[in-house]
């Protein structure tokens, strides 16, 4: 089977809180095997150079190079005890994290590709995560789709194993707050984290659980605001 069209690397070369934004729904597919494991963008973080709360902001080193190439590489790095992933945006030191996703299924990934995702990241008694659980978390994500720091750091997409693709789903609803695990005084209060409203549940921390207030502690778009 031929693989589905990726982006093209000029969807990548945009601002990072606007990418960060875009990418919410998009699907990410890799290809593990003779299985296309994939994954709906759910929830995304921007960082920018000169943000204290960004890998680029400690500046340039080899193991950072893919943050200052153009838009469209990949930045992997070991966090929580596990990869994680990221895409470089327009700009030096720009990118965008991938902080959670939920499986995706259709013809291309079918039901073999879920439970392949499956026994890539089981849980801690060695048993098959629930699906909506597969992908919930920086790392998880990168677990159940097989995605490894020494495979793809600094890489650019390929189309035959690894990429990005717009399946026309609709994100009708966008939860902007702030990002996660910043440290105090690291401009830990910047809104740059990106959560799709219908799956707010099922990213690494849920901004309208208990106690969340609109307004104050996040702001509701919807589509085209």
């Amino acid at each position: 089977m031929q693989p589905p069209t990726a982006l093209p690397h000029a969807f990548f070369d945009r601002d990072a809180l606007a990418l960060a934004r875009a990418l919410l729904g998009k699907v990410i597919r890799h290809r593990q095997g003779p299985y296309w494991l994939a994954a709906r963008i759910i929830e995304t973080e921007a960082y920018y150079l000169a943000d204290k709360g960004s890998h680029a902001s400690l500046g340039y080193t080899e193991k950072r190079r893919a943050l200052f190439l153009d838009g469209g590489h990949i930045y992997m790095y070991y966090a929580r005890g596990g990869d994680s992933l990221n895409f470089s945006a327009h700009g030096p030191g720009n990118a965008v994290l991938i902080k959670a996703a939920y499986p995706w299924v259709d013809a291309t990934s079918d039901h073999n590709a879920l439970a392949q995702m499956q026994v890539n990241n089981p849980d801690a008694r060695g048993q098959a995560r629930p699906p909506e659980r597969l992908c919930a978390g920086q790392t998880l994500l990168c677990r159940a789709l097989g995605l490894k720091v020494p495979h793809w750091d600094g890489k650019p997409f390929d189309p035959q194993r690894l990429f990005v693709q717009d399946c026309g789903l609709a994100v009708p609803r966008v939860i902007q707050t702030t990002r996660l695990g910043i440290p105090h005084g690291r401009d830990e209060h910047l809104p740059y984290r990106f959560v799709d409203a219908e799956y707010a549940r099922f990213c690494t921390r849920n901004p309208l659980r208990r106690g969340q207030v609109e307004g104050r502690d996040y702001q509701l778009h919807t589509q085209g605001h």
